[in-house]
């Protein structure tokens, strides 16, 4: 299974949060949008149908770091 590079993954994770938080303060239909379309791509990036399911693999996948030298493909 492909998967996002970890630097992808972070930026979507802190995305998709910081809209959240956006969204419960303000509630705008623009947010609101913005978030939908961030959860949409976290879960195209993770293989998964459901944001509480992404959030979960991602932060999994992110747990799992990469260090220097180390392989780029997990298996």
């Amino acid at each position: 299974m492909l998967r996002a590079h970890q630097a992808v993954l972070k930026d979507l994770v802190e995305q998709y949060e910081t809209l959240c938080a956006l969204h419960a303060e303000k509630g705008t239909e623009q947010t609101r949008r913005r978030m939908n379309d961030a959860a949409y791509t976290l879960c195209a990036a993770t293989g998964t149908r459901e944001i509480d399911t992404a959030l979960l693999v991602a932060r999994h996948q992110l747990s799992r770091t990469h260090t220097p030298g180390g392989p780029l493909l997990s298996t």
